[in-house]
Formats: structure tokens, C-alpha cells, sequence
């Protein structure tokens, strides 16, 4: 393979693919998981996570065993507290959450809703003056939704932080909008395009200084990249449980509310699973102590069984080595994309420094989307975000430095076919 000038790479990247995985900790972790066996390049494991063989046993033995044999002795037996006993774990794990604080409840867009609400007339109620909610113009499109339409409702006002694509919120640009009227912070601590790693602590504490409340959303880290929410002094977060947790298609979120907030807040979806007694089908809402409260409906049971295979393996391998293999493997992408993909006019769309850089890598060029189907009909799998992104989503449980290589030529070979073809 060459680029458009007939050169090839300048370097025997399978040399160094195969020196590094031979040398990587985890790599008999990727062999637990279902297609790992396969040609199939996987670059979208920060969109929905592979599926550990394990799970496929559990899934069989609950539909048997639990579901099909205890029927709805079920609930009395196990599935109630299944959603506190999955979020403790996924606090434990993932999140550098003491127990007590995480739950997992309903999709990822609920619980933001159901916090971001709480918060605002939280701070409305301690403060009339705090009317404002502060976000950036590149968080996650639900993200933003949430908050346009919870100012509405609430009739808040929206600061906007104008960021980089390529980059994320900084300290400076928090410090420069936040102020006695903020009542809220909404940030990703991964940003979903870019893969921008936030400067979690220091921002955490200027909206503090400025009596605000800060809601983390950690989609784009839990499970791949350290998270500290108790060290941080984080007051709320939401994450999902489909990429690096691997918990399949439309599985649960998880809420975490600090212990120090949790008698404070009131969610507004009142359903009778946040009630301080479930069956008592009383005539009032009462809510329920720590985070019962901030559950609505029946526990999404099933959606919490695949995530547990997963847990178990991010505790096993520890999520300081997890977090260097997927330094290690994005800068890996990021070296093949400057030798292989530069000359194509391919430019990164990502922080250069691992340290400022999460999970994924994105690269840009004009063509990036037709790049993208054409790689998908050759079972190479990234996903696209505009403009002109390709992202390349590195599980490190599951992705080997080889797999990482055929990826990128993959892309090197479906930008030369753009160019030969192009008009």
C-alpha cells in the first residue's frame, strides 16, 4: 500500500504492532470477548462495547434459571436491589465512588434530565438569583437539548462556552462565565467528539468557587479512563453503560448523586420505585432515603446483566493499566495516521498529548464520510461525526495493537480509492 505519491510508510509497523502487543498486560483479555477471533476491525467500542463470551452464559441461565424458574419471586429475592448493588459496583469500579451514591436507572437522557432538573431548583430555591446554566457548544447534542429545554421549563438562561472541536472546555473558559448567578454546570469529562480529556478537578472546584453545582457526564470515560468523583468533590454524574462497559445495546445509566446533596434534591419524575415504601401504593409521594429517590420505573433487570461480566474484568485488570493501554493504543492510531494518512491531507481532529486525550481519536479530511461506508462494507468499523470526522473508538480490553493497524491501513487504502475516483 502507498499513499498518493507512491510512497509507503516509513516505518515496519507490523514490527511494532506485534512487539507491542506481545509486551501489552491485558492482552489475554481481548479473547474473552465474542469476534475477537474474526478479520473484523471494531473502532466503535466507545459507541457500543463488544460482548464478553460470558455473557451469553448469563443471559441463557437468567432466562432459565431466574427468570423462567423464581418467576416473580424474582424481585424478593434478588432484582430489587440489583440497581443498587450493579451502581455500587459501577461506583467501586469505574467512577472512585464510595457506596451509596450510584445507581443505574433509566436511559442516559432520563437521568441527565432527572439531575440537571433537580439542580437547577436546587440552587433556585437556596438562591432566586441563580438562574443560569452553563454549558458548551460541543457537549453531546443530548447534553445540550436537555439543557435548552430545561431552561425553558424552569425559565433559566443558557451561558454558552464557545470550544474548540478539536479541543474541550479549559479552566480559564469556565472561570470566565461562571458567577453568583450560575446555578448549574453541565460538562463531559470525555468530550465525544474530539476525545478531549477534561481537566476534571480544577473545573469541578471554579464552579464551586462560584457556589454553582457541576453535573459530570461520563459516557466517554467510565471504564477506560479514571474517574475520581469523590476526590473531585463531584456533586452529580451520569454515564451509560454501552461502550466501555459493555452492557449491550440500550442498556441502563447510572446516576450518581453525592451523599451530601442526596436529602436535598428532588427529581421530578415521581414514579413508585423512587418511593420511601414501594408497595404501600399510599395516596402521596414520599420519596425514598440516598438514591432511591432518584429511580422512576420498574429496574430494567435484563439491561443490568451483560455489564457485570465487564465490571469484573475492568477489577480484575485494574483501571491504571486499562488506562495505559488505551493511551498507548491512541497514540498508536495517532503515529499511523501522521506516517500512513498525513499525506492524504488527514489531520487530527484530537488533543496530540495522551494526557489531554481519552479513549478515541478523531481524524478529519473532506471525505471522511464516504470513507466510512466504504470501510463499513469491508467490515472495518469507525463511526463519523462532522465535519469530515472519522473516530476511532480503541476499547483496551478488547483491542489489540494488530487490529489497530489493520484499521488504519484500511483507511489509508479507502482514501486512495476516494482519490483515484474522485471527479
Amino acid at each position: 500500500m502507498t499513499d498518493p505519491h507512491g510512497r509507503a510508510g516509513t516505518k515496519d509497523w507490523d514490527a511494532a504492532a506485534s512487539a507491542l502487543d506481545a509486551a501489552d498486560p491485558l492482552r489475554g483479555f481481548r479473547d474473552r470477548f465474542v469476534g475477537s477471533e474474526t478479520s473484523l476491525v471494531y473502532f466503535d467500542g466507545n459507541s457500543l462495547g463488544r460482548p464478553p463470551r460470558a455473557t451469553a452464559d448469563r443471559l441463557a441461565r437468567f432466562v432459565t434459571e431466574e427468570w423462567g424458574g423464581r418467576l416473580i419471586r424474582g424481585w424478593d429475592e434478588s432484582w430489587m436491589r440489583l440497581p443498587y448493588a450493579v451502581g455500587d459496583e459501577i461506583g467501586r469500579v469505574t467512577l472512585g465512588a464510595a457506596p451509596g451514591q450510584t445507581v443505574v436507572g433509566d436511559s442516559t437522557t432520563v437521568l441527565l434530565y432527572k439531575l440537571m432538573r433537580a439542580a437547577v431548583d436546587h440552587q433556585r430555591r437556596r438562591d432566586p438569583a441563580r438562574v443560569e446554566i452553563v454549558i458548551d457548544t460541543d457537549n453531546f447534542p443530548t447534553d445540550r437539548f436537555l439543557v435548552e429545554g430545561i431552561a425553558a421549563e424552569r425559565g433559566a438562561t443558557i451561558r454558552w462556552i464557545e470550544v474548540d472541536t478539536a479541543a474541550g472546555v479549559t479552566p480559564d473558559q469556565l472561570r470566565a462565565v461562571v458567577s453568583p448567578a450560575t446555578a448549574l454546570v453541565v460538562l463531559s469529562h470525555v468530550a465525544y467528539r474530539s476525545g478531549h480529556l477534561a481537566d476534571a478537578p480544577a473545573l469541578t472546584a471554579i464552579a464551586h468557587d462560584a457556589g454553582a453545582l457541576l453535573l459530570w457526564d461520563v459516557c466517554h470515560s467510565a471504564g477506560s479512563v479514571p474517574v475520581e468523583l469523590d476526590a473531585w468533590g463531584a456533586d452529580l454524574a451520569v454515564g451509560c453503560t454501552y461502550k466501555y462497559v459493555n452492557g449491550g445495546p440500550g442498556s441502563p445509566a447510572f446516576a450518581y448523586v453525592t451523599t451530601r446533596l442526596q436529602s436535598e434534591l428532588t427529581q421530578p419524575i415521581q414514579g413508585w420505585m423512587g418511593a420511601a415504601d414501594v408497595f404501600s401504593m399510599g395516596p402521596r409521594y414520599e420519596p425514598a432515603e440516598g438514591m432511591g429517590r432518584f429511580l422512576s420505573g420498574t429496574p430494567p433487570i435484563i439491561g443490568m446483566l451483560a455489564m457485570q461480566d465487564t465490571l469484573a474484568m475492568i477489577d480484575e485488570a485494574g483501571i491504571g493499566p486499562i488506562r495505559e493501554k488505551s493511551r498507548a493504543l491512541t497514540g498508536f492510531a495517532v503515529d499511523l495516521a501522521d506516517d500512513l494518512l498525513a499525506p492524504f491531507g488527514v489531520t487530527l481532529g484530537s488533543p496530540r498529548d495522551a494526557a489531554e486525550r481519552g479513549g478515541h481519536v478523531t481524524l478529519r479530511h473532506p471525505q471522511m464520510r464516504a470513507v466510512t461506508a466504504r470501510l463499513w462494507e469491508n467490515d472495518v468499523i469507525p463511526d463519523y461525526r462532522d465535519p469530515g470526522g472519522l473516530r476511532i473508538g480503541l476499547s483496551p480490553l478488547s483491542t489489540s495493537f494488530a487490529e489497530t493497524l489493520a484499521g488504519m491501513r484500511a483507511v489509508a487504502d479507502a482514501l486512495a480509492t476516494s482519490a483515484r475516483t474522485a471527479p
